[in-house]
């Protein structure tokens, strides 16, 4: 596939670029990528849920009626789970959610990801630029001259530029990335790919080695 390469103000420079297939082209497995996903969500996971059980909570363990003859159900201590301010039966305690999964899986969820994209023609493409100082509304018009405006985007660096991150900071619809910080996840949140060409080369190099 092939596509136009653009500037900063959105005008075509007749250059294009190539989506090498290998990575933009497969056929997309669904499985992968949803492992993928699965693991990043659950990486984020605090897992420092806790509820008291019987023995953690503070009370006297003297029985509070008979065994029998009360007429109603048996109950022990005040630190029963029937009880109001009693504890918890096997509640949640503290744990790890992470789990492990093979790169090259990870990789086919990655290029899974990228091939929908393509397939739904939701990658632009931008010569490298800088910016001299963080101006948000300078990235906003930039992001309008792409077509890009309202839409939530996923830009791809490729390396980290303190005044575009700076700029874009406070945008909830732009999200600022190197490529080593492309994840599967925040390719299928996104609505449209933004790649510069050398983000572009790198990523295709890194994926399909």
């Amino acid at each position: 596939m092939e596509l136009s390469v653009y500037n900063k103000q959105g005008e075509a420079t007749g250059r294009t670029v190539t989506l090498d297939n290998t990575v933009f082209g497969i056929e997309p497995n669904d499985h992968a990528i949803y492992l993928d996903v699965k693991q990043h969500l659950a990486n984020k996971r605090q897992g420092t849920h806790k509820t008291k059980e019987r023995s953690e909570i503070t009370g006297s363990t003297r029985k509070m009626i008979r065994q029998k003859g009360s007429g109603g159900a048996r109950r022990g201590d005040v630190k029963s789970p029937v009880l109001v301010g009693g504890a918890r039966v096997f509640g949640p305690k503290p744990r790890d959610y992470s789990f492990k999964l093979n790169k090259k899986v990870k990789a086919l969820a990655r290029k899974s990801a990228l091939s929908y994209k393509a397939r739904e023609n939701a990658i632009t493409v931008i010569e490298d630029f800088t910016m001299e100082a963080p101006k948000t509304k300078e990235f906003l018009a930039f992001m309008k001259d792409l077509n890009l405006e309202g839409k939530k985007i996923l830009f791809v660096l490729p390396e980290n530029n303190q005044f575009i991150f700076l700029s874009a900071r406070n945008l909830k619809a732009a999200d600022i990335v190197t490529v080593s910080q492309v994840n599967t996840y925040k390719v299928l949140h996104a609505a449209n790919l933004l790649f510069t060409e050398s983000s572009l080369g790198i990523i295709e190099s890194y994926l399909k080695s």
